[in-house]
């Protein structure tokens, strides 16, 4: 028993050591086998410059220009409503009746009351005319004369007063029907008929304006500095799109016209609001949109070609050839294209030189072969050929 126990670790450990060895004859072969292929051929270029209109792209939020609370002014019970939630009103639409009973008695009160002044009035007047005329030919008492000018008088600010009083009475007759201020989009309504309301009651409803309408979006401090630098004193009003949440870009473009005036300093950023004609009302408060701000001057920007460019799940790289001449995987941070090139806004730099063909056989830091664009057409033209003739077979 305890022989066959021996005899199985001994083979175990054999098998061990003859897999280690195995391994490592193997990986030895593999490096000989590397360091005589030949190196890769490559076609590279000098990174260089183009005057660009830079974009910076971020998230943004629709926000209406105005939003008004509509409020009772009188106290009274609610008794209709003339809309649905979330119609759109205009300015100067009924949208709520109080009860109007109290007030519009009030008004008649108030009312009748002007017009028993002014008829007091009249005759105080016609009085005070015939005294005038009498007290001259010492007909009457100038004491008399005083007394009916004192009545004229009192009675000329009664009616002043209740006059008023009667425009108070219609005003807050006038309350009753609750209008909108706005144009806009109604919200749900807070308060249900039948209850009863006052100024301190709260919004019945919140109406959002919606043409003209803002969309706000944060700029990163950095993207900002760069932006009024190549702007200089044309720092204002630049051009924006949106991209709707649906995907498609909405059909009109906006102008930057606010920016703040200060960094906000948890986040980093700039706030900053773009306005939009919204006649179809396609844009509602509070969605989010992808915000695509334009610059009003072109600056130079390193760009590099398309081909030189390929992305993993880190984002998108170069192999860019360091002192030595050996390619080093470098990522980029792209903000739109020209043409057939990508604009760089991180990770190069004119000057740079980067592969952009044979880059498939390509591995960071080993040596490659640089060739002219006429020797890599050839090869390329080779490889075609080759590809051709085992199709054939």
């Amino acid at each position: 028993m305890k022989k066959n126990i021996i005899i199985l670790v001994a083979i175990v450990i054999a098998a061990v050591i003859f897999r280690l060895g195995y391994t490592k004859v193997t990986r030895f072969m593999a490096g000989r086998a590397a360091l005589s292929k030949p190196a890769p051929q490559v076609l590279a270029e000098t990174i260089g410059e183009e005057d660009i209109i830079r974009s910076y792209q971020v998230q943004g939020r629709v926000m209406s220009k105005y939003r008004v609370d509509v409020l009772a002014r009188i106290s009274g019970y609610l008794q209709k409503s003339f809309f649905k939630e979330g119609d759109f009103v205009k300015a100067g639409q009924t949208l709520f009746l109080i009860e109007p009973t109290e007030f519009s008695n009030a008004a008649k009160v108030a009312g009748a009351n002007v017009a028993n002044l002014k008829a007091q009035l009249v005759y105080a007047e016609k009085q005070l005319a015939r005294a005038e005329d009498l007290v001259k030919k010492d007909y009457i008492a100038k004491s008399q004369y005083d007394n009916l000018l004192s009545q004229r008088d009192s009675l000329r600010a009664q009616l002043a007063s209740a006059q008023a009083a009667y425009s108070d009475a219609n005003r807050n007759l006038s309350y009753t029907n609750v209008k909108s201020p706005v144009d806009g989009r109604v919200g749900i309504i807070s308060v249900t008929l039948g209850n009863y309301v006052s100024p301190s009651s709260g919004a019945l409803t919140t109406i959002y304006s919606t043409n003209p309408i803002y969309v706000t979006f944060p700029l990163d401090s950095a993207d900002f500095a760069a932006i009024s630098a190549s702007d200089k004193e044309d720092n204002k009003n630049r051009k924006v799109e949106i991209i709707l949440p649906n995907g498609q870009q909405y059909n009109k473009t906006g102008v930057q016209d606010f920016q703040d005036n200060k960094v906000d300093q948890s986040t980093g950023t700039v706030t900053m609001r773009a306005t939009f004609d919204n006649p179809d009302n396609a844009l509602i408060h509070g969605e989010f949109v992808t915000v695509k701000l334009y610059a009003n001057r072109p600056s130079l920007v390193p760009v590099v070609p398309q081909t030189a460019v390929q992305e993993n799940q880190a984002g998108k790289y170069v192999y860019k050839l360091d002192e030595n001449e050996l390619p080093q995987l470098t990522y980029i941070k792209t903000i739109g294209q020209s043409g057939d090139k990508w604009i760089v806004d991180e990770g190069l730099v004119k000057g740079d030189r980067v592969i952009v063909d044979g880059l498939q056989k390509v591995t960071p830091g080993k040596p490659v072969r640089l060739v002219s664009a006429e020797e890599m057409a050839k090869i390329r033209k080779a490889e075609n050929t080759d590809n051709d003739k085992k199709k054939k077979k």
